[in-house]
């Protein structure tokens, strides 16, 4: 069956399944028209959802990161986005780039480089989504975090543990140099810092065993979310290290839900809770509900991930506590919400093969009081309202069933609401009465030797022949590359779990595994805990829809308007668009509102693109503007980045290990000498002022800058963190100018301070490099010029020029009516290698490959047989088969498979 034809049917609401009942009251919004509203939302504002497909959990510098990008939809009536993005943020929620992707039938690939020069050793956020899906709330945007060891540059390797001790935590670090050794007896310095400013330093010294503790105040625990640690050690080759302080201080915070919102008297119903640390990742814990007379009423134990849940009946009048053991044998108190009488809420009693049974139960009290007053129940799965039905209360306890035929899976919001609108109790139920994506893995032998060939199979055909389906294949050695599968986010999960649930979800996958036992036990516990809130349903009864800023994109645009110098728009001028690095050469014609647009362009990024509007008779007199491209901001200590890892050097111990061996591998040469002198580049550190900066975050060659007219111009869209204000005519940096700071950036030329009038008067030709910081972790610039963040433009050194021409002089003027920019294009393909050892001779070589084989471009439309070839590499153990996949439909599956290598 179609999944159109499955959504319909799906969709067939119920109105008044609980019958008329004489005596009851008017609603003051019908049923009819309540459905009728948000049917109009539901059916004109489509759900898109994003998944990327990593070839591995985790990286080195210098790799090269694969993968697939996945677009699901819940409506096939309009063109779904042919453009993702995806946000690469470090650790410090700083910017580091921005790749666009393209789609064709919901999927695309891409790459990244994990050039040395960029990125370091850090937790890195990947975010993804598309422009429609910035309409709505950024907490169902795709984020994953990545961690990226660094076995090539860092020089300084530690492992910090944090132990609270009173009012005080101590962190304890162990030193290495990059060959491993231990640094013994060094003296070093150390800073505690939010960023800019420093709320703690010493001196220290490490033992023979290269440890050292530092004692850091706990009253500055909130400066720990956002701070870190840096410490310099002192003696030959100067080291300096910063490590995050998110798990300086550890604080525990238990909640508890009760099922439908609330605890009422003399009903029994579940309560679930969950248990959490301030760094968002989860605690274990058990323990036991009291009442005021300290008798026991219920004992608990979470199931996993701090989770759980657990049966009461509360008395009127009484108040609970929950008397807690905690993972690390700690034991606290906490109170349970209040009991009330005058509440009705829903709840799920059970779930078989044909239906969700739920249940509205209030007390005798509460009844008499709402006896035959009419109430909504409302169930929304992935966009769609697959239930509506008009309540007459006629006891304290109603059956209401939703029937699961042709209901697809995921997440269904069950919202028991006044007439109104007004919410009153809300349930999530998890349903899967569809199958996945059938996905199934062979290869022609159990086991192979090292450099052996596979031949493996997939089968993977589509639920309908004429629907064609997506899949990507990642092959990777297990050895080097450990990972427990349960931490991961598939695309099942992906798509049916996380992208409708807010929040940070802990282990994911482990949600679908069928060798997990209470697995169905844990989903429901994270069904009555986390947060969901994708539609609201006060506006939609009342048929307010809201506003929407941007369309699902089709291609690459770029448009903007011509006007005179005078400031009045020029209707039916022409433009040229020349883009040469793409072959790309396009002209357009002004409206009448002086617009114009360059539809659905394909090129890569970093191209030069130029727009030209010398065509028209009174050229001299035009001014091209372009219109400015919209980003979602950076959310600051997104919850997802509890899943970073603190010593990444220990836990990523066997893959960095390998990696020194591939880099040294791949990139060591013979000796060679060198007689010609190499020019040496000029950094911020070349000037006093600023050589106690650290590595710039981001660095933009002077040969970017080629054909720019006006500088400030070319530098709004081209400094990566930092925002430009046309208010204040001044540069921020974007994470804490979004949080209302007005602290300005610091322009430096050459190491002297400018102001930003100053900056149109440098000679664009005469740059060098412009540098980026968006900190200065030792608040050496900062203390002293009172500024946020720092831009260093760096000019190259003098040299004897002839005298210059009177049409050199004219070229270096800048002009309105020609600008070039540096658009953001399309990721740019790359192939993944795959070596062939079909010879003795091609045996004969090293393979520290990590991951084996990579694949993004499997597509079914009718058979699904599928056969590939690849060369396993030189690690033993197993090697991991991990296959996923989606359709048009919407429909999802993933497979893992593992086979030995001897």
């Amino acid at each position: 069956m179609s999944s159109v034809n499955r959504i319909f049917l799906a969709c067939c609401i119920l109105l008044s399944v609980f019958g008329a009942v004489q005596g009851q009251e008017k609603p003051t919004i019908p049923i009819n028209t309540a459905v009728e509203n948000v049917q109009k939302y539901f059916s004109v504002y489509p759900v898109e959802k994003i998944h990327l497909h990593f070839d591995k959990p985790y990286y080195a510098v210098g790799d090269t990161l694969w993968f697939k990008t996945y677009l699901n939809t819940n409506l096939f009536n309009y063109e779904p986005s042919k453009v993702a993005y995806v946000d690469v943020i470090n650790g410090r929620d700083s910017l580091i780039q921005t790749l666009r992707i393209p789609l064709k039938e919901g999927a695309g690939k891409g790459q990244l480089v994990l050039d040395p020069q960029y990125y370091g050793q850090d937790n890195y956020r990947f975010r993804a989504y598309t422009k429609w899906m910035m309409n709505f709330d950024m907490g169902y945007f795709y984020n994953k975090v990545v961690p990226i060891g660094d076995a090539i540059n860092k020089k300084l390797g530690a492992n910090i543990n944090f132990q609270q001790d009173g009012n005080r935590t101590k962190a304890t670090l162990q030193f290495r140099d990059r060959e491993g050794k231990l640094l013994g007896r060094r003296k070093l310095n150390w800073q505690a810092n939010d960023g800019w400013d420093a709320f703690d330093k010493g001196k220290a010294e490490t033992d023979d065993m290269g440890r050292v503790t530092i004692n850091l105040p706990n009253k500055e625990r909130e400066k720990f979310k956002s701070g870190r640690l840096v410490v310099q050690l002192e003696g030959e080759g100067s080291l300096v290290g910063q490590y995050p302080l998110a798990n300086a201080y550890m604080d525990v915070d238990v909640q508890f839900f009760p099922e439908g919102g609330d605890l009422i008297s003399g009903v029994g119903k579940k309560v679930a809770f969950k248990a959490m640390a301030s760094n968002g990742s989860s605690v274990r814990v058990k323990g036991k509900i009291i009442d005021s007379k300290k008798k026991e009423v219920a004992t608990f134990e979470d199931f996993g991930m701090g989770m759980g849940s657990f049966n009461m009946i509360p008395q009127a009048g009484e108040t609970y506590k929950a008397v807690l053991t905690l993972g690390d044998g700690q034991e606290r108190t906490v109170d349970l919400p209040a009991v009330v009488d005058n509440k009705i809420n829903v709840v799920a009693v059970s779930q078989d093969a044909d239906f969700i049974n739920l249940g509205l139960v209030t007390n005798d009290q509460y009844f008499n009081t709402i006896q035959n007053k009419p109430y909504y129940v409302f169930g929304q799965l992935n966009g769609h309202l697959i239930y509506a039905a008009q309540a007459s209360i006629k006891s304290p306890a109603v059956s209401v069933k939703i029937p699961l035929k042709d209901m697809p899976n995921g997440v269904v919001q069950i919202t028991l609401m006044t007439p109104d609108g007004t919410p009153v109790s809300e349930r999530l139920v998890f349903i899967q009465p569809q199958a996945l994506l059938p996905i199934n893995v062979a290869t022609d032998k159990a086991s192979y030797g090292r450099k052996d060939l596979v031949k493996m199979k997939l089968d993977v055909a589509p639920r309908t022949d004429s629907i064609p389906a997506n899949f990507s294949v990642s092959v990777i050695d297990e050895s080097k590359v450990p990972h427990n599968d349960d931490d991961d986010r598939g695309i099942v999960s992906s798509m049916l779990l996380n992208s409708d649930l807010k929040g940070y979800i802990e282990k994911p996958n482990y949600y679908f595994n069928t060798k997990n036992e209470n697995r169905v036990e844990a989903l429901d516990a994270l069904m009555m805990t986390q947060g969901f809130r994708r539609f609201v349903y006060n506006d939609l009864v009342q048929g307010k829809l809201p506003q929407v800023k941007f369309m699902p994109e089709q291609g690459i645009s770029i448009s903007g308007v011509l006007r005179q110098n005078t400031g009045r728009t020029q209707p039916n001028g022409g433009l040229l668009l020349n883009i040469p690095g793409a072959a790309v050469k396009k002209d357009a014609y002004t409206d009448n509102q002086g617009r114009y647009t360059f539809d659905n362009l394909v090129f890569t990024d970093s191209l030069k693109a130029t727009l030209n509007a010398r065509g028209n008779d009174n050229f001299r007199s035009l001014v091209i503007t372009l219109d400015p491209t919209y980003f979602p901001e950076i959310d600051q200590n997104n919850p997802n980045k509890a899943a970073a890892i603190q010593n990444i050097d220990q836990n990523l111990e066997a893959y960095l290990d390998n990696s020194k061996k591939e880099f040294r591998t791949s990139f060591l040469i013979e000796e060679v000498v060198v007689t010609g002198t190499v020019e040496k580049k000029q950094t911020s550190k070349d000037f006093s002022a600023l050589n106690g900066l650290s590595m710039p975050e981001h660095r933009i060659e002077g040969t970017r800058f080629a054909g720019c007219n006006v500088l400030s111009m070319c530098l709004n869209t081209m400094l990566t963190g930092i925002t430009y204000d046309i208010n204040t005519l001044k540069y921020y940096v974007t994470r804490n100018y979004n949080q209302g700071s007005r602290v300005p950036v610091q322009f430096f030329l050459n190491g002297m301070p400018i102001d930003e009038p100053a900056i149109n008067s440098i000679q664009v030709a005469d740059i060098e490099a412009i540098e980026i910081f968006l900190r200065d972790d030792l608040g050496t610039v900062r203390n002293t010029y009172q500024n946020d963040g720092v831009v260093s433009i760096i000019t190259k050194k003098e040299k004897k020029q002839p005298r210059m021409t009177a049409a050199q002089i004219e070229a270096m003027l800048p002009k309105s009516n020609v600008i070039d920019f540096y658009p953001l294009g399309y990721v740019k393909e790359r192939k993944f290698y795959e070596p062939k050892y079909n010879t003795p001779e091609s045996k004969n070589t090293n393979d520290y490959r990590t991951t084996i084989y990579w694949n993004p471009e499997i597509r079914v439309t009718k058979k699904g047989q599928v056969d590939l070839e690849f060369y396993n590499g030189d690690g033993n153990g197993k090697y991991k088969v991990v296959v996923e996949g989606n359709d048009m439909e919407g429909n999802v599956g993933r497979k893992v498979f593992y086979y030995d290598v001897k």
